[in-house]
């Protein structure tokens, strides 16, 4: 049994006093930030056990979460001896199918990491086993808390550009050497490729500011550039992206080094969908670029808005909604700033904190999320069908939908 440390009922809110949440960390690698962020013993949380396949990772659970955090070779291990109340799965993606499906018929609420799996029947197995299981399931789709995306969902929602009927979306990965090709992101059977792993994100970002999934895509792409460079020496056991990230040294891109063994996932990507309602879009994602940004441009029936930066003090959303006679104004109708952060407040624009405090609440007390496990399962299956497309030179891919009465389960609030 774990401790049983009293707490202040969630939100600080008055009321009887309750043990904090036993939690549990699987992988201690990059994104195990997130786990850290809901260790607040005697607030309402507790990272009590971690797991990780490697031992030498077990340092870092010791620094984050103190020398009496339990740690364990297996999840199985981890089942057997703990009582636990959450999960954080944060492996590599091709491991979240297995564990999220044996976690959820153990009847553990589970935090998966995006992508929620590498397939679209690994999500829909998963999807079942939450129902299965009668546990709370939720996916790490921390850009749904970011100011920038939620300040445009927000804008189109209260009909600043009128009713959406398109979605562009280009990803510049400035940094895609170092943090895509040179560990287990760069073979396609971890990820089936970065259509999907990186993808992820910017897709569930399109759906939902569309408010509508992808139905059919069509796609072009290859391994552009970083199939040219010969050495695949990889990285030491162990090591993490910041351990060999390197943004004075890499560039031009071609000047990198210690590429994983296998690299076969595209560096250069181009996808147009069709959503439901007859809403378009495109998608285009390149790993090789000398900046690091997102841009998102929504067009609809009464203006258009984009994005200028994606966090930090220079980002904004901009709005233009007046008829203009001179061609293009930089100089836009509506120019909404986001909120300066300090590093203090959590990573990618402070949204990882929210997101970690959502799940936690979620745990606790269910209800409605900003995240959604069939939106994520949404943006893996656009993800599949667009990869799919483009290891076929192009051809159009219809989507294929989640069962129509395992969508209602999730939508009821999951039981």
């Amino acid at each position: 049994m774990s401790d049983t440390t009293l707490a202040p009922a969630p939100g600080g809110a008055e009321g009887p006093r309750t043990r904090d949440l036993r939690l549990a960390v699987i992988g201690l690698g990059l994104r195990a930030s997130l786990a850290r962020e809901a260790h607040r013993p005697g607030e309402g949380s507790r990272v009590v056990a971690a797991v990780d396949t490697a031992p030498a990772m077990f340092a870092r659970a010791r620094e984050w979460f103190g020398d009496d955090v339990r740690l364990y070779g297996g999840h199985r291990e981890l089942l057997e001896a703990e009582e636990l109340d959450a999960v954080f799965v944060i492996t590599p993606d091709h491991t979240h199918e297995q564990l999220a499906t044996e976690l959820l018929r153990a009847g553990v609420a589970v935090f998966v990491e995006k992508p929620l799996a590498i397939t679209t029947e690994g999500c829909d197995r998963v999807l079942e086993a939450a129902r299965e299981g009668g546990a709370r399931l939720y996916v790490g789709h921390n850009m749904r808390h970011m100011p920038v995306v939620r300040t445009m969902r927000e804008l189109i929602q209260r009909g600043e550009i009128g009713e959406v009927k398109a979605v562009w979306c280009r990803h510049f990965v400035g940094h895609g050497g170092d943090f895509y090709f040179k560990d287990w992101h760069a073979d396609r059977r971890n990820t089936t490729g970065l259509l999907l792993q990186k993808g992820a994100h910017d897709l569930d970002v399109i759906h939902w500011l569309a408010g509508a999934y992808t139905e059919r895509v069509t796609a072009l792409g290859g391994l552009t550039l970083y199939g040219d460079i010969d050495d695949r020496s990889g990285q030491a056991p162990g090591a993490v992206m910041p351990d060999w990230y390197d943004p004075e040294n890499n560039w031009p891109p071609l000047a990198n080094t210690g590429l994983n063994p296998v690299v076969d996932v595209e560096d250069l990507s181009m996808v147009v969908m069709r959503l439901q309602g007859g809403v378009h879009a495109s998608y285009q994602q390149c790993h090789y670029t000398p900046d690091y940004w997102r841009n998102y441009t929504v067009i609809g029936t009464e203006g258009r808005l984009e994005n200028f930066g994606d966090h930090g003090e220079s980002a904004e959303v901009r709005v233009w909604n007046r008829r203009s006679r001179e061609g293009y104004r930089a100089e836009a109708d509506l120019v909404v700033p986001m909120p300066s952060r300090s590093d203090e407040e959590g990573g990618h624009g402070g949204s990882d904190p929210l997101l970690v405090a959502e799940f936690l609440r979620f745990v606790s007390e269910g209800g409605a999320t900003d995240t959604s496990p069939v939106a994520a399962r949404e943006a893996v299956a656009a993800g599949v069908a667009a990869t799919e497309s483009l290891r076929d030179g192009g051809t159009p891919v219809t989507v294929s939908r989640l069962a129509p009465e395992l969508a209602r389960w999730f939508a009821d609030g999951q039981g």
